[in-house]
């Protein structure tokens, strides 16, 4: 639960939009850099709604991972507004965005990040010792089709195993939102479909708004809907009239 409402602060009814996790407006990020600034993020605007599957493309300082960051309570914007539900992320502490990504949020990155001398079961057991409510490992690696690999050292597995791996560890507290910075960048083409095989599973079975952000416009079919961002900026918001499924999928 959140233990300091008073600076967390809802936003105004007019703008509360139903049915949505993430309301975005007026984004900006700038980086100081000495005497230069860069304006990673400029005035976004975006709303995600509960439950979609979201693609964010665009090429290297695009901005993409900025947004990644600040919806997932990894960084915070100069100006604007970041809402999740009636929460006030632009104006929280570290110790409020702390729960926040600890009670709400899964992060899946590019490389794994699984601990070498632990097994598939242990990987994920160190979230769910620190978590409400979790899944058992056995149950998360269940999810994500690795039921026979729970005693295997991250060695012992291919890349696309260990990235799956990785996700059974971020949906092994029940996030609301799963975020995921290439998830399939260090992969080849068939381990990659298998990886988003098991986040397609994940989104569908659990209800979990998930985002994913990607230089590969090939990915984008198999989303609700796809935000293109160039220069800071969304520059296009696409919805799919027919999600394609990862098996389908072309780059």
């Amino acid at each position: 639960m959140w233990n300091r409402p008073r600076t967390i602060k809802p936003y105004p009814d007019a703008v509360a939009p139903s049915g949505v996790s993430f309301h975005v407006q007026a984004l900006t990020k700038i980086y100081r850099m000495g005497d230069v600034e860069v304006h990673a993020l400029q005035s976004v605007d975006l709303d995600l709604h509960k439950g979609e599957f979201v693609v964010i493309l665009g090429p290297s300082g695009s901005g993409k991972s900025t947004l990644l960051n600040i919806l997932g309570g990894l960084d915070t914007p100069t100006s604007g507004q970041v809402f999740f539900h009636a929460r006030d992320l632009a104006h929280a502490n570290d110790a409020e965005l702390t729960r926040f990504r600890r009670d709400y949020v899964g992060f899946i990155f590019q490389f794994y990040n699984l601990i070498p001398s632990l097994t598939a079961r242990e990987n994920v057991a160190l979230v769910t010792e620190i978590t409400r409510h979790p899944m058992t490992p056995e149950e998360a690696l269940e999810r994500v089709g690795l039921s026979d690999r729970l005693d295997h050292f991250p060695s012992q597995m291919s890349g696309g195993e260990q990235q799956r791996v990785a996700i059974a560890r971020a949906i092994a507290k029940r996030p609301e939102v799963l975020l995921c910075d290439e998830p399939t960048g260090a992969l080849d083409y068939k381990t990659g479909k298998l990886v988003l095989e098991a986040l397609e599973h994940v989104n569908q079975e659990l209800g979990t708004t998930t985002v994913v952000i990607t230089h590969n416009a090939g990915i984008a079919a198999m989303a609700n809907r796809v935000v293109t961002m160039r220069s800071g900026e969304i520059t296009r918001i696409q919805s799919n009239e027919r999600k394609v499924s990862p098996a389908e999928l072309e780059w």
